[in-house]
């Protein structure tokens, strides 16, 4: 059993009462034995409540219970940045997480921080306030923050997860925009326009760029996975290949015309069409999105972007009634939820069913009747309108 006690200070003028007296400020002692040994030393703290509940939870798991030393905020984004490449994440999560750091980093130090722990739920509010971001990527940036804490709550270096308590903003998902057949065209007819704009190796990057247009048009591939298109990947006119992002395996079939433009590209590399496979793929992808921002500029494409060439071949297919949960297959998503979220207004049998559910419903509409077959009525007596 354990006994807590003051032990006064020279000049505490309540030392002459001894031990019994606990309404003064000094050091706060423990005395007794647990686990079998016997214990005598300073909880370190004042306040006799907190030396109460620290002396119960002593008691109740019959051995001293040491908090971790604190964690430095520097130290423990190291452990946790080792822990996301042990985990082989993709490299552009991993440069999300270092650029919180970063941030993180920037504002401990404006504001005083050393320690994980000294970042409570009113210092990661004051945090989240100087982002910049938009919705979307704010409500990402707050689950990498809570990743986090979690990790330091994992580890005990935390008693809680302070971001947790902040709510993710409000994220308006829009109907996703496809291009139109004519844009299409606009695009593809600027790839000439493209060889005049680079004299020296236009030629062959109009056909490289026109190349990785059709196949963004026909495949629905994201950026990366068509610039890292291998060759050895299509086997007659058909593509196979495992996603980037989610690692779902895609097979696909293209055109003939597609085809026959991936085998007449100029190639740096045998091995790729749209890569030389040195350095990171990051670096081409952002060079490819470069070219393409100019070809829609030579087009006067207004917000064109890759990523709507795989819009517009999941609307297309959408709106030659192809089921959405085959759509959701051939987009390499995980769950045909993603592909509702995105594309849910453009399946054409549950738009025909709508148009088939207010036509029944106007047929019906006592106002309707009226303008068409004159007075309805019901049981002999002319129905009102209310």
């Amino acid at each position: 059993m354990l006994t807590i006690y003051r032990r006064h200070r020279r000049d505490c003028q309540h030392r002459n009462k001894g031990r019994s007296y606990r309404r003064c400020q000094c050091p706060v002692w423990v005395d007794g034995f647990l686990g079998g040994k016997e214990i005598r030393e300073s909880l370190k703290l004042r306040d006799w409540q907190k030396a109460q509940d620290k002396i119960r939870e002593w008691e109740a798991n019959d051995q001293k219970v040491t908090p971790p030393e604190p964690q430095t905020i520097e130290a423990a984004f190291k452990e946790f940045l080792a822990d996301i490449e042990a985990r082989k994440l993709h490299d552009s999560t991993i440069r999300k997480y270092k650029l919180l750091r970063r941030q993180l980093q920037e504002f401990a130090q404006n504001s005083g921080f050393r320690f994980l722990n000294e970042l409570d739920l009113v210092a990661i509010s004051r945090f989240r306030c100087q982002w910049k971001d938009g919705a979307r990527s704010s409500a990402k940036k707050l689950e990498r923050l809570r990743a986090l804490f979690h990790f330091a709550q994992s580890r005990k270096w935390m008693q809680e997860n302070p971001a947790s308590a902040l709510k993710s903003p409000k994220v308006t998902l829009c109907p996703t925009l496809p291009y139109t057949r004519e844009e299409v065209m606009k695009i593809l007819a600027a790839t000439e326009t493209y060889t005049d704009e680079m004299p020296s190796t236009g030629m062959a990057n109009a056909r490289r760029i026109r190349a990785l247009v059709l196949l963004l048009r026909y495949s629905g591939m994201r950026i990366g996975d068509a610039v890292s298109l291998s060759c050895d990947r299509v086997a007659g006119n058909r593509v196979f290949l495992y996603t980037q992002k989610t690692g779902v395996p895609v097979n696909t079939v293209l055109p003939e015309f597609v085809l026959a433009a991936l085998e007449a590209t100029p190639k740096v590399n045998e091995k790729y069409f749209f890569w030389s496979g040195i350095g990171k793929l990051e670096s081409a992808v952002c060079s490819w999105q470069a070219r393409l921002r100019k070809l829609f500029e030579l087009a006067k494409i207004p917000g064109g972007h890759a990523h709507r060439f795989r819009d517009t071949f999941a609307v297309e297919l959408l709106l030659t009634g192809v089921p959405i949960e085959r759509v959701s297959v051939l987009l390499g998503h995980q769950s045909v939820r993603i592909t509702e979220r995105h594309y849910a207004p453009w399946v054409r049998s549950r738009q025909e069913q709508l148009e088939a559910d207010l036509e029944s419903a106007w047929k019906l509409d006592p106002l309707v009747l009226l303008e068409t077959k004159g007075t309805p009525e019901v049981h002999g007596k002319v129905e009102r309108i209310n």
